[in-house]
């Protein structure tokens, strides 16, 4: 009796991922690896899969309480992550930015998943997570699609996997390029649009951008965030997309992300806080429970990420990583070379 209790307690588990948070956060605080902009979220996934042979032995004990932090908690994130975009700041950016941010996600998430499937022989979730990381946000994509088609844990480590190496290239080659030879084709607008609309996390757009100049971060965070919030319509229409299942000719059970929604609605909280708590709170008061939202979903974000690295399985991240990476690449050199040509059209 005492064994099957044991088996569905959560707590060994939420433990075991703790113990990777804290470590990931004392990593990343350090001075040096600050300065290469590697996020936590990164390490959390390294150490993740440095322990998987660990987790894969203790199972049965670690199970629920990594599925509590791999499935819950990454829900949870998700909606938090409203706390990083306002109305206004979109608003700001303007129609160019839009169109930017629209023609990116709806090209490279749609020619990534074809591409993925049809010329790389990957299966339809690693395709998806792929390219969702690619065209949207990054990590925080992947996540909220690895949670709403209900894919396998490895498949999004692989996608992240891809969004880390090729994000951290494009934060330290743009500014590069730029103090180089595209400053002769690309204004500040242009540029923080530019970065804004092609790089992959939001770490590495604020990484680039402010290595060129305030005016061009926030250019090119504003874009980013536009494209976070165009994670929404896609997490709403992928599930209707999946319901028909071609290869096996049967219909899947509609299943509507409504963390989506949430996150949504925080999007909106956010951009009215102020005038709705400044006279309750004050503003120095609301600014400060938004630093702390802000980190809350930092750290259930960081706790998801680590329980899917533990999680991997490395003959099938193997078997199915060197496509993954070949579709990624591709999509990168989309972004970089179709992003330049878009904004030069648009501004």
């Amino acid at each position: 009796m005492d064994t099957a209790k044991d088996s569905t307690n959560p707590i060994y588990g939420i433990l075991f991922i703790s113990v990777i948070v804290f470590a990931s956060l004392y990593f990343a605080n350090l001075s040096w690896v600050k300065e290469l902009h590697i996020s936590a979220l990164l390490i959390g996934v390294m150490i993740g899969a440095i322990l998987s042979p660990v987790f894969a032995r203790s199972k049965k004990d670690l199970q629920p309480g990594v599925n509590f932090c791999a499935k819950k908690m990454l829900r949870f994130g998700i909606v938090l992550y409203g706390f990083n975009v306002t109305l206004l700041e979109m608003a700001k950016i303007g129609m160019p930015g839009f169109i930017a941010a629209l023609v990116v996600v709806v090209v490279i998430f749609g020619l990534g998943t074809y591409l993925g499937m049809r010329l790389f022989g990957l299966d339809r979730d690693v395709a998806m997570l792929v390219s969702g990381g690619s065209a949207i946000c990054g990590a925080a994509a992947v996540l909220a699609l690895e949670s709403s088609i209900k894919s396998e844990p490895y498949k999004g480590i692989i996608a992240v996997g891809t969004v880390i190496v090729f994000g951290l290239l494009a934060m330290f080659l743009y500014p590069l390029a730029y103090a180089l030879f595209l400053h002769n084709y690309l204004d500040s607008t242009q540029m923080g649009l530019y970065i804004g609309a092609t790089l992959h996390e939001v770490a590495n757009v604020v990484g680039a951008g402010g290595a060129i100049s305030p005016e061009v971060a926030s250019i090119a965070v504003t874009t980013k965030m536009i494209r976070v919030i165009l994670l929404v319509p896609l997490l709403l229409l992928i599930p209707y997309l999946l319901t028909h299942n071609h290869q096996r000719g049967r219909k899947r059970a509609l299943h509507i992300p409504w963390f989506a929604f949430m996150f949504l609605a925080m999007v909106v909280l956010n951009s009215y806080i102020h005038p709705l708590f400044d006279g309750i709170l004050g503003a120095q008061m609301v600014d400060l429970s938004v630093q702390n939202i802000q980190f809350i979903c930092s750290l259930a974000l960081l706790f998801a990420m680590s329980a899917l690295g533990v999680q991997i399985d490395m003959k099938k991240f193997l078997s199915s990583g060197g496509k993954a990476f070949s579709l990624a690449l591709l999509l990168f050199i989309i972004l970089v070379i179709g992003g330049f040509f878009l904004v030069r059209f648009l501004v």
